[in-house]
């Protein structure tokens, strides 16, 4: 059987149909190969910005950790000067109730005596 000028022609068609495929897929991969490219100095950028909050972070971290100690050494200095403070009116008020009768005791006696 020989090859009939139709079937050369069709043949012919399918192989430019394959070049122009083969082709466009050429450029497809191209294309996929710049995107590859962009994504990894994408997922670069990614990685570094990652380390560099992750470096912020630790330094807050740390600064709300010592602003905690700083508050909480305060709460307790605090809290000793309170325990000052109520122990010195405890006694004022004490004395307020010794100094009250001492001076009715000196008014009943200025009474006594006659002194004004």
């Amino acid at each position: 059987m020989e090859p009939t000028s139709v079937t050369v022609k069709i043949l012919e068609q399918i192989r430019d149909s394959i070049e122009k495929t083969n082709a466009r897929l050429d450029q497809t991969n191209a294309r996929l190969d710049q995107t590859n490219a962009r994504l990894d100095q994408t997922n670069a950028r990614l990685e570094e910005t990652r380390e560099v909050m992750e470096q912020k972070f630790d330094v807050l971290t740390n600064r709300v950790v010592e602003g905690e100690i700083r508050t909480a050494t305060a709460i307790t200095a605090l809290a000793g000067t309170l325990d000052e403070v109520k122990t010195l009116l405890k006694e004022r008020l004490d004395l307020r109730d010794r100094v009250e009768r001492c001076e009715h005791d000196i008014v009943i006696l200025k009474e006594r005596t006659g002194i004004r």
